[in-house]
């Protein structure tokens, strides 16, 4: 038998928390205007008049638990 052993070549760096940061707060307003659509654009707080929003979001409303009927 012989003994090997195993000696990584690269060093794994961290990412800065200024690279992320944007990234984050970018993916967050992302969801955030995400979350309004499937959940409040409807009724009084619609920002879009009609019902084209409400129709393409209404299986994924149901299937996050948002009441719409």
């Amino acid at each position: 038998m012989s003994d090997t052993a195993f000696a990584p070549s690269a060093i794994p760096t961290p990412i800065p928390l200024g690279q992320i940061l944007p990234w984050a707060i970018f993916a967050g307003l992302l969801m955030l205007l995400a979350i309004y659509f499937v959940g409040a654009e409807e009724g009084a707080t619609s920002l879009i008049s009609g019902m084209y929003v409400h129709e393409f979001v209404h299986d994924g409303r149901h299937l996050l638990g948002f009441p719409c009927h």
